[in-house]
């Protein structure tokens, strides 16, 4: 006999219900800031390789080449990422953090372990432990 569907019970609907969760949190975190999750991203980033392409910057950030180019788009005109030539390659450019940019990431890293922490509130730390694991293992 063939198992019936549930659907609260399949893992796609889990892990976008479970996104949903994380975002609204990031959003309701971050508000001051007015970044997306995927904006701090390529900060937090950019903030740890120092500079990078914008090619590798997506790849870093498990971004596609339009959604990266985008979020650089439009950090480049809050101030918030400058170009600067990339010295190994003269035909290419690489992102790095303007003054402004490092400052904002300065300001809110312990934000963005903040809404890890408060994403996995409902779970025990083993737990968090176990399903952060698993996550990686998806990934």
């Amino acid at each position: 006999m063939a198992r019936r569907y549930v659907l609260e019970d399949q893992v796609g609907h889990l892990l976008r219900r479970a996104h949903q969760r994380a975002t609204q949190i990031f959003l309701e975190t971050f508000e001051d800031a007015g970044l997306t999750p995927t904006q701090w991203a390529a900060l937090a980033r950019l903030g740890e390789a120092g500079a990078a392409s914008q090619n590798h910057l997506g790849r870093l950030t498990a971004m596609d080449p339009a959604t990266v180019q985008g979020v650089v788009q439009r950090l480049e005109k809050r101030g918030l990422v400058d170009r600067e030539p990339d010295p190994d390659d003269r035909r290419r450019t690489r992102l790095k953090l303007s003054a402004a940019g490092a400052e904002l990431v300065a300001k809110h890293t312990a934000d963005g372990a903040l809404v890890t922490a408060r994403t996995l509130e409902p779970l025990t730390d083993e737990e968090a432990e176990t399903f952060l694991a698993l996550l990686r293992k998806l990934a």
